[in-house]
């Protein structure tokens, strides 16, 4: 319960097991980088890449999720020398509309075949943007922190848990919830270790959303609708770090 409690939001779709959150087992994961960088570690995409900011210029990709990862993608490589794939496609795209219902088995094919292709990728990022109501009023919705005196949207790790209320849902399959659920509380301390006001609680829902792949894959809610997009690029200096 203190789990539950002080790093978690569960959603009503889903229920909790007492037997995956052993905080000894999440908190005792190795999840430390095994591979050398002569080949891909991480891989980069976004299910939804059409997500924008409050004050993006329409048209311009530097300004939507996709160039948020261009920017981390950038970071890791010169600053931390990892090897890193990011993926643009556009999986919420069909025939020039956005269609969301869709866009994770269109992420599901794309992603398998690159991960086929590089096999040594062992971190996988599905980095989104999360929405406010237009019934939020204007000027609130935001998820924002000040960290050494600049503001960074939020971030929040979201976890599938292939459970709604109902039980285990049987046509998702992941054999690495823990290890995905480890990687993200892992990643939530250290966030609030080194950058206190950074992390939102971990959110956690029924589903799967892709995170059957490695063992350390994340998805990554970066501030909302109403963040600026000056504020998501601040909080991936801090991400990557």
């Amino acid at each position: 319960q203190f789990l539950y409690n002080n790093f978690y939001i569960v959603d009503s779709a889903t229920v909790v097991s007492d037997e995956l959150f052993d905080a000894d087992v999440l908190l005792g994961k190795d999840m430390i980088m095994k591979a050398d960088a002569k080949k891909p570690q991480i891989l980069i995409y976004h299910t939804h890449s059409q997500e924008a900011f409050i004050d993006s210029r329409e048209g311009k990709e530097e300004d939507t999720i996709v160039g948020v990862g261009s920017y981390l993608t950038k970071i890791l490589e010169e600053k931390y020398g990892f090897n890193v794939i990011h993926d643009k496609s556009q999986y919420d795209m069909m025939e020039g509309y956005i269609e969301r219902n869709l866009a994770y088995n269109h992420a599901n094919e794309g992603i398998s075949k690159i991960l086929t292709d590089n096999p040594t990728i062992e971190v996988i990022i599905d980095l989104h943007r999360d929405g406010v109501s237009e019934k939020v009023p204007k000027g609130s919705g935001k998820r924002l922190a000040k960290v050494n005196g600049n503001y960074v949207a939020q971030i929040m790790l979201f976890n599938g848990l292939c459970k709604n209320a109902k039980g285990p849902i049987s046509r998702l399959k992941n054999p690495y919830i823990q290890d995905n659920l480890a990687f993200s509380l892992q990643l939530q301390l250290k966030g609030r270790e080194m950058f206190p006001g950074l992390m939102y609680k971990n959110y956690l829902h029924a589903y799967r959303y892709n995170m059957n792949f490695r063992k350390k894959s994340i998805l990554v809610e970066l501030g909302t609708n109403r963040n600026t997009v000056g504020e998501a690029m601040n909080a991936m200096e801090l991400l990557a770090k």
